[in-house]
C-alpha cells in the first residue's frame, strides 16, 4: 500500500501542475460575448494590463455564474449576492459589477462606493471607467462623465467599445433616457 501511495500523489501533484495553467486560461480567456466575462477590463495603450482577476478555476467559475446573472438574466440583486459571496470586493472585475448591480437597481450611493472601491484595486480598469461615467450621466454630471471619457480614451483608445458607448450616452440629450 505504501509503494502505491508513494507513485500515486507524485503522479497526482504532476497532473494537478500540469493541466493549472490549462484551466486558468481555459476559465479566464474571455470574449466580447456578454455570457464570458473578459480576463481583466484593464488596459491601456502602451500594452501594460494590470490583471486584477483571480486566477482560481473555483473564483472564476462563481464569477462567470454571477456574471451570466446579470447580463443574461437581469437578476443584479441575485448577482450582488453571488458576488460579494466570493468575498473579493477588493477585487476590480467582482466591485465593478457589484457597482454597475447597484446602480441598474436604482441605488446610486452604493454603487459609487463600489465603483471607488474597483478603481482603488486598479485605476486603468477601463470598465469601471465606462461604468463610473454612465453613473455620471445618470446623476446628471456631464462634466465628470466626459472626465471618465477622455481617461477611458487614453487607457483603451476611442475605437474602445467602452469609449464608443459612454461616447452615445454623452452624445444624447440631457434628460434623455439611457439605454446600455
Amino acid at each position: 500500500m505504501r509503494k502505491l501511495s508513494m507513485l500515486v500523489v507524485p503522479g497526482l501533484v504532476a497532473m494537478s501542475l500540469a493541466a493549472a495553467p490549462v484551466l486558468s486560461s481555459a476559465y479566464a480567456a474571455g470574449s466580447d460575448e456578454p455570457s464570458s466575462p473578459p480576463k481583466s477590463d484593464s488596459s491601456s495603450k502602451k500594452g501594460k494590463k494590470k490583471s486584477s482577476s483571480i486566477s482560481d478555476p473555483k473564483f472564476l467559475a462563481a464569477y462567470r455564474t454571477a456574471y451570466t446573472t446579470i447580463y443574461d438574466n437581469h437578476d443584479y440583486t441575485g448577482a450582488i449576492g453571488q458576488l460579494k459571496s466570493l468575498e473579493r470586493n477588493d477585487v476590480a472585475d467582482v466591485a465593478n459589477l457589484i457597482g454597475y448591480s447597484y446602480r441598474k437597481l436604482g441605488d446610486y450611493q452604493s454603487s459609487k462606493i463600489y465603483y471607488e472601491l474597483a478603481l482603488k484595486d486598479d485605476p486603468n480598469h477601463v470598465r469601471t471607467w465606462q461604468y463610473y461615467g454612465l453613473w455620471q450621466l445618470e446623476q446628471g454630471n456631464r462634466e465628470q462623465a466626459q472626465y471618465h471619457l477622455n481617461k477611458i480614451a487614453s487607457l483603451a483608445g476611442t475605437d474602445s467599445s467602452e469609449y464608443r458607448s459612454l461616447a452615445a450616452a454623452l452624445d444624447k440629450p440631457t434628460g434623455a433616457t439611457l439605454v446600455y
